[in-house]
This record gives structure tokens, sequence and C-alpha cells, in this order.
């Protein structure tokens, strides 16, 4: 009975988000659509999705209410149009009493306007983590928030004159240089003041967003949502201070509650699983072969228990660098579950050499 309750539960979720994921995929043709055909934007979309043009009606009802669209005119002759860009901005002075919550509460909040709850629940944690940062990690003396929501998206930037995130953690953790700090970043549980911070508030909000961009000395990070792989950029000119960009969809069918399952693996609901872009520990044309950079790549990993690591962008592995990861650490951590993915042929056969040596030694 409880197993059946359960699936009930599961299927009732699912079917709860496919809806969601279809209304959000509506109102985002009717937005796109909207301001070349405002006075036959319900027939279109319903023909469109093989609706009626009263559920068509009741989407722009809403994208009304929460001031995307503009409405005039009367039954068949109203008239729908896009509204107008709203832009937003402030600068905080970082004093004792600056805290996220009240900047949340008090300015950006009110100036996201109407939004879905779950968009709302998204753009609350990843500001405040954000703006968090900066008031306890940047060492700078104030904060640049813009806001800018049109009505399709919204957009948030935060800009501090600090010394900058990505040099902050390579000081902080005696780290080679900047990349290593993204690397870092990427496997998530990364804080340089473990006593305040659990440093999963990046990580996740990196995932949350559509896109989700830094600014920091010479180094360019960017990751958009459904990509596999983040992407770094590096710059000649090296500037103080962390610019953060930040992106989503105002009728997203993303939840944070999905976000944060993704990185929870069985029963256990805690961050425990984590995807590490294993390109990031190469430069250039360097190849992948030495013990000293798998050990980079495996650094922190024991923190989880699901560790999958993504291959995309890697033409091959050598020896070494593959009985690290695939023999030598297993060896010492049996409880973690090493998976690989993205892999080509080359560098499948190294892995699985390492892993034969590993049952060897079993054995």
């Amino acid at each position: 009975i409880k197993a059946a309750k359960i699936d009930n539960l599961s299927s009732a979720s699912c079917q709860m988000t496919r809806a969601r994921a279809r209304g959000q995929d509506i109102r985002r043709v009717i937005l796109e659509q909207g301001e070349g055909h405002p006075s036959d934007i319900s027939k279109l979309t319903a023909a469109k999705f093989q609706i009626t043009r009263q559920a068509v009606n009741k989407h722009l009802q809403r994208l009304a209410t929460e001031g995307s669209l503009t409405e005039t005119g009367q039954t068949r002759n109203r008239l729908y149009k896009l509204a107008p860009i709203l832009e937003w901005e402030k600068t905080y002075a970082i004093a004792p009493d600056l805290a996220e919550d009240i900047a949340w509460a008090a300015d950006v909040r009110p100036a996201l306007g109407t939004l879905p709850d779950n968009a709302l629940n998204i753009w609350q944690y990843v500001f405040t983590e954000m703006f968090n940062n900066a008031i306890d990690h940047s060492g700078g003396t104030e904060i640049y928030v813009r806001l800018k929501k049109t009505a399709t998206s919204a957009e948030i930037v935060l800009l501090d004159n600090g010394i900058g995130i990505f040099r902050k953690i390579q000081t902080e953790l005696n780290l080679l240089d900047e990349r290593h700090a993204i690397l870092e970043l990427s496997k998530g549980k990364l804080t340089t003041d473990p006593k305040r911070h659990t440093g999963e508030g990046i990580f996740f909000s990196s995932r949350m967003v559509d896109s989700f961009d830094i600014l920091s000395g010479g180094v360019f990070f960017s990751h958009k949502f459904g990509d596999a792989e983040d992407w770094i950029l590096e710059r000649s000119r090296y500037e103080t201070g962390t610019f953060v960009w930040m992106k989503l969809n105002n009728h997203t069918a993303r939840t944070a509650k999905k976000v944060f399952d993704q990185y929870s693996s069985g029963d256990d609901y805690g961050f425990n699983k984590t995807v590490v872009p294993v390109n990031l520990a190469q430069y250039g044309n360097d190849k992948l072969i030495s013990r000293s950079q798998a050990k980079r790549v495996l650094a922190r990993i024991e923190l989880f228990k699901v560790v999958i690591f993504d291959f995309v962008g890697v033409e091959a592995i050598g020896q070494a660098f593959a009985d690290e990861i695939f023999r030598v650490f297993p060896m010492h951590h049996p409880e973690i579950q090493l998976l690989a993915m993205h892999a080509n042929s080359e560098v499948k056969r190294m892995i699985e050499k390492a892993k034969a040596g590993l049952a060897a030694t079993e054995s």
C-alpha cells in the first residue's frame, strides 16, 4: 500500500511537471509572437498547441495579471502587447548592518514585480546567495545591483569592488591559478569559510538560472542551463572585483527543489552527487597524463557519495592519470561511486584498463 501511494505521488508529480512545462511553452510562444500579432495571437496559439481559445485566454489573462502583457479593448476587440522594459539599479555600501534578506525584501523583490512562485523562489535563492558572498568574501566597500525585466525574462547583475572571487579562492586554498578555482567551484561544496558557509551557493545558483556568468580578474566563467559543461575564457586584461550576471525566463517550469534533487542520490536527499568537468584540468593543448593532474581533479570529491567525471572536450588521457582516478582512489575510498560520462573510445579504453587493475588488486 505504501509503495502504491509513493507511485501515485510520483505519477502526480510527473504530471504536474509536464503540465507546468507545457504551460511555459504556451506562454513563451504568446510572448514571442504577441508583438507581431496583437489581435490574433489567441487564434494562432490555439492552432499551434491544439487547444481551445478559452484555454489560450487563461494564459493571456495570467500574463496580463503578471504585467508581462498589457491589454486594451473589450472581448473580441481586445489587443495584447508586450509590457515595456523595467529597469532598476542601486548601489549598497558594505557595512555591518547590510543583509541580503533585507536587500531582497525591500528592493529586489518589489522590483521584480509579479512572477510565478517558482521563478520568485529561484530568484530569492540566487540573489541572496550572490549578495551574501559579496558581503562576506569580496573585501570590497560596495555592491552595485542592476535588474532588468522584460515580458519574457529577467536578469540581475551584481558587481562588487573587492579582491575578486577566483583570486580569493586561489589564495585561500593555495591553488596553482584562478582556473583551478573554477574547477573547484564546478564540483560544489567549495568555501573558504566553512564555519559560516556550506559552499553550495554558487554551485546551485549556476544550475538554477538559464544563464550564469562570473567575470573576475582575468577569467570569465559561464554556465548555461542544460549544458553539460561550464565554459572558461581568459582575458589579457586583469580587473579587480567580481561581476555576476544571471538570467531566468519569467515562465520557467523549473523549481529550486527539482535542481536540488538532481544532485541527491537514492533516499539520501543531501547534496551528495557531483559532476566534475575534467576538461577544466587541462590547459590549451596539454594532455591529461600525470598523477598531479588527476589529483587536482580528485580534490575534495571525498565529500560526495556519487561522482560523475564528465569527459566532454577530452580527447585522450594517460595511463597514470586514469590509474590515479579509477584504481588508486577507489582503493582508499570504496564507499564512493565513480562514474564516467561523454568519454570517447580512447578515454574509455584507459578507464577500463585502470578498473581492471583495481579488480586484480582486490582479488
